[in-house]
């Protein structure tokens, strides 16, 4: 008797205390859920604020204020990276700093790019949870844009997109 007595005790005791780390954050539960509320069927991926690789170059072509930001780690900029001007290299770990959010600018297109897409996604969601409505995804990132783009085009400079007359 005194054994089970003592075990529901401990178990009620257990319980009490184990209760908050089975909860959430409320707020930012209910934070994140006005950030996704746009975020339906076809129109998803625009709500995300996602942009497909031509899309990109399209921008870039037409010279469109635009930084790109890249999230990858220092290995992985230091075999290739963006090369357009104004390029941000800022790894996923140190991105949210005071002083690299900082780097930031807030005036023009921030398009975050790594990789396969999914850092970018994750960090540009964040970005824009925090404040960065400026913030826009490379769709699949380096893999697709150079898929997109192919061997010899993604080794060769853009260049402007001719002024039509």
């Amino acid at each position: 008797m005194l054994t089970r007595l003592l075990t529901t005790t401990l178990l009620a005791v257990a319980v009490t205390f184990a209760g908050p780390a089975w909860s959430y954050d409320a707020a930012m539960a209910q934070s994140y859920a006005k950030l996704f509320t746009p975020v339906k069927g076809a129109g998803a991926g625009k709500a995300m604020h996602l942009i497909k690789p031509d899309g990109f170059l399209n921008k870039v072509k037409a010279k469109e204020p635009l930084v790109v930001l890249d999230v990858r780690t220092p290995a992985e900029t230091g075999v290739y990276s963006a090369t357009l001007p104004g390029t941000l290299v800022i790894s996923m770990d140190e991105l949210f700093t005071e002083a690299n959010l900082a780097r930031i600018p807030t005036d023009k297109t921030v398009v975050v790019l790594c990789k396969s897409g999914a850092r970018a996604t994750a960090a540009g969601t964040a970005l824009r949870h925090i404040g960065f409505e400026n913030v826009y995804v490379l769709k699949g990132g380096f893999k697709a844009l150079t898929g997109y783009l192919g061997p010899v085009e993604a080794n060769t400079p853009l260049s402007p997109a001719p002024v039509k007359k």
